[in-house]
């Protein structure tokens, strides 16, 4: 009798390539953040992490004209607010990256002639098709089945066209009911389309913290007793934030304010030699910021998937900002929050004073926690199951000689295709 599957596809063995780049922040977060959540399950596979900047290097364009990486300018227009207009930025960025697309894609078919993944995962948007198309290049060569590729959504939704989501035979793990209807609409087979219950946020914001938050605020220099704002813009935080400080203080707003700066010092030094009215903390790049999350009670700041996550999975009401200025791919995440009713939506953060009112007002607040703690974001904890699932796909295909396997026989009964 045969096992099925057989007993010799050892998953230890397995590795996995995990692709991401430093534009923002938000990519390599959610790729540690996963690594970590796999970690803790007790998956013994082999993930290695891939910096696509590091294997494209030789095309970088942007680099060779002007002596900046485009990462690094994509940082400092986050770093200083500069971000009206990104929706000509993208579409100029993914012109070059077609441009230079026949050489992108023999790195990266260099790249994976040398690699025994099992499993391509990308978590980045953009370059998707040159991924498949390097992977398959390098596949030919080394005259194996192909190698599954997955993408992972780090945003709510896909900004097409060639975003996120391409027409081309792969895998796609969704965060949202939107995104997966996109990738359908676009023509991938269902049982290729994967929905989570949200976005991977790092499992340290689902352990229990046991903690005095009137003690924690007082020893920060904070009121114990005063309503505790925390306002985030990202790992480069963001010079509104100097703006935001000025205008909460001119409201009069019985409140506090923790204050993330990320990897912005002269921001944190500016805001910190602030003569402000009331009571405020400042603080620069942090891992801990489940530990300030737990000591606030509404979230401030941009619509980013990974910080309005965060806020939402630590039980934060949320108020951010909606206008010309707001990244192209994170306007969907606005509408998402309005339609929820996870926070307040300005239209600029000229008006934050009737936002913070709201979050004052015990009535409206109650409203808005209400609403976050019926969201239940698991999705760092779902994927490894999800990833696994299709590795034993593949591995029991290649296995039985050509026979297809049907994912649904392998995954779990609640498994998250649609």
């Amino acid at each position: 009798m045969t096992t099925y599957p057989p007993k010799s596809m050892n998953h230890a063995d397995s590795q996995v390539d995990l692709i991401y780049f430093d534009a923002g922040g938000g990519h390599r977060a959610s790729a540690t953040a996963l690594i970590s959540a796999v970690r803790q399950q007790g998956r013994s596979w082999h993930i290695n992490l891939i910096n696509l900047r590091e294997v494209l290097e030789p095309a970088d364009m942007v680099r060779r004209l002007t002596g900046v990486r485009i990462e690094d300018f994509y940082n400092s227009q986050l770093k200083y607010g500069l971000t009206i207009g990104t929706g000509t930025l993208l579409r100029i960025t993914q012109m070059m990256i077609r441009q230079l697309e026949p050489a992108i894609v023999k790195l990266l078919a260099r790249h994976w002639q040398r690699s025994r993944a099992d499993l391509v995962v990308s978590m980045i948007p953009n370059f998707n098709h040159a991924i498949l198309q390097g992977l398959r290049q390098a596949d030919g060569i080394r005259a194996r089945r192909d190698t599954p590729m997955v993408t992972i959504l780090t945003d709510l939704a896909d900004c097409p066209p060639h975003f996120w989501i391409e027409r081309q035979k792969q895998y796609l793990i969704c965060g949202t009911p939107t995104a997966a209807e996109q990738a359908i609409a676009m023509g991938h087979d269902a049982e290729r389309v994967f929905r989570t219950s949200g976005m991977i946020v790092r499992p340290e914001f689902y352990r229990p913290m046991e903690l005095s938050r009137e003690a924690e605020r007082t020893r920060l220099g904070l009121d114990p007793a005063l309503p505790t704002g925390i306002v985030m813009f990202g790992s480069y935080g963001s010079s509104q934030m100097a703006a935001i400080a000025r205008r909460i203080e001119a409201t009069g707003l019985k409140t506090q304010i923790i204050f993330i700066c990320g990897h912005n010092d002269k921001l944190r030094e500016r805001i910190e030699s602030m003569a402000l009215s009331y009571p405020f903390h400042c603080v620069g790049f942090t891992q801990e910021i489940p530990y300030y999350m737990k000591l606030a009670d509404y979230f401030i700041g941009k619509p980013g998937p990974g910080s309005i996550s965060e806020a939402l999975v630590m039980g934060l009401p949320l108020i951010v900002e909606r206008n010309a200025w707001t990244m192209v791919q994170e306007r969907f995440n606005t509408d998402w929050i309005a339609l929820n009713g996870f926070g307040v939506v300005l239209p600029s953060f000229r008006e934050i004073g009737g936002a913070i009112a709201t979050m004052l007002d015990g009535e409206r607040i109650a409203r808005l926690r209400a609403s976050v703690k019926g969201f239940s974001n698991r999705a760092v904890f779902e994927i490894p199951e999800i990833l696994e699932a299709l590795m034993l796909k593949h591995q029991f295909a290649n296995w039985s000689f050509g026979r297809t396997a049907s994912l649904r026989q392998f995954a779990p009964e609640n498994h998250y295709g649609i």
